[in-house]
């Protein structure tokens, strides 16, 4: 095990070792193995090596990640969805207990018109509850996962609050626990995406 720096990174965590030498070393690993998956460079983003992969490559990588003894990220800290305006990302924040290293795989370019990718919850199970919250927030379908409804909002609520093409009228919460219904209407301004009230259904 790699001991930690004691000096804390952006995300709040504590960088996991005193020299480059560990960055460059993963990063050298992740190059080899997965540098024909990948859909960009292999690099550092603050105290986190990013290893960036198209969406259906995931299950793969993150079992390779998972198994593969020179890996060994058995940790899932943190499943996220994201919505660049262009397409659709799941992020996923993996930590290894062989080496101390924190590393972010980005599934890119998930289509906005119908995202969907594969779930993960094969190798994770406590990536189920994640996977229901970034389908909730940005209608990302996870192919695979056996429970996917809403976690946060209604049942029946028919649309994503997190996506970039969801707008928020003025008055939506003018009156306490009023919002959420009201928040459904599509105030878009004028020429705005349609999506507001887009069902993705699982």
């Amino acid at each position: 095990m790699v001991a930690a720096s004691g000096r804390i990174g952006p995300s709040g965590r504590p960088y996991p070792r005193e020299s480059d030498a560990v960055d460059r070393a993963l990063k050298a690993r992740l190059q080899a193995r997965f540098g024909d998956i990948a859909s960009g460079p292999i690099r550092q983003r603050h105290d986190e090596t990013e290893l960036r992969i198209p969406a259906g490559a995931a299950p793969d990588v993150l079992r390779a990640l998972h198994d593969e003894p020179e890996f060994g990220f058995l940790m899932l800290s943190d499943l996220a969805g994201v919505d660049t305006g262009d397409h659709m990302q799941v992020v996923y924040h993996l930590w290894s207990e062989t080496t101390s290293d924190w590393l972010r795989v980005v599934a890119d370019r998930i289509p906005r018109d119908d995202p969907r990718t594969p779930s993960i919850t094969f190798l994770w199970k406590g990536a189920e509850w994640m996977e229901r919250e970034a389908y909730d927030m940005f209608g990302i379908v996870f192919e695979g996962n056996r429970d996917l409804r809403r976690i946060y909002m209604p049942p029946d609520y028919t649309s994503f609050p997190l996506r970039k093409d969801f707008f928020l009228p003025d008055d939506a919460a003018r009156s306490p626990g009023g919002g959420v219904r009201h928040m459904e209407r599509s105030h878009a301004p004028q020429g705005a995406p349609a999506g507001t009230i887009r069902r993705v259904k699982a």
